[in-house]
């Protein structure tokens, strides 16, 4: 198996915060993160695909069909935009980056699958910043 990997990037605003909670919970166990006025991130999503080369091309994926995809299907809905207040699929949820990234896994799941010919999708990664990562490889 081969696993081939696109980066993309995108910048987004983003608060975490719980309504259920008082503003003192809020602040003590998200910190500046619950700030009232957002803040934001340079995030950088890296999508793995997992797969055979195909014979006749070499590739596991059209790597500009990905990124085409991803582009499409993401970064035009999440950059530059507040992941609280503009991201239709962020509705009502908290936009921590475990939440983000699963989201962008069910999207881009079933579109990635069907755009390699032997091989699926893999893992996502999802850079808040240099030093803070997730992982998220679906759900077994």
């Amino acid at each position: 198996m081969v696993y081939v990997c696109r980066k993309e990037h995108f910048n987004a605003a983003h608060k975490l915060w719980n309504p259920a909670w008082s503003d003192e919970k809020n602040f003590e166990v998200f910190g500046p993160c619950a700030n009232v006025n957002w803040h934001g991130h340079n995030f950088e999503l890296i999508v793995t695909v997992k797969g055979r080369p195909d014979a006749e091309t070499g590739f596991v994926v059209d790597l500009k069909a990905l990124s085409n995809l991803i582009k499409r299907e993401i970064i035009e809905k999440v950059d530059h935009k507040n992941l609280n207040l503009d991201v239709d699929f962020m509705k009502g949820k908290m936009a921590s980056c475990e939440i983000l990234v699963m989201e962008f896994w069910k999207i881009l799941k079933p579109k990635v699958d069907k755009i390699v010919p032997d091989g699926h999708l893999y893992k996502l990664q999802l850079f808040e910043t240099e030093r803070n990562f997730v992982e998220y490889f679906g759900e077994e």
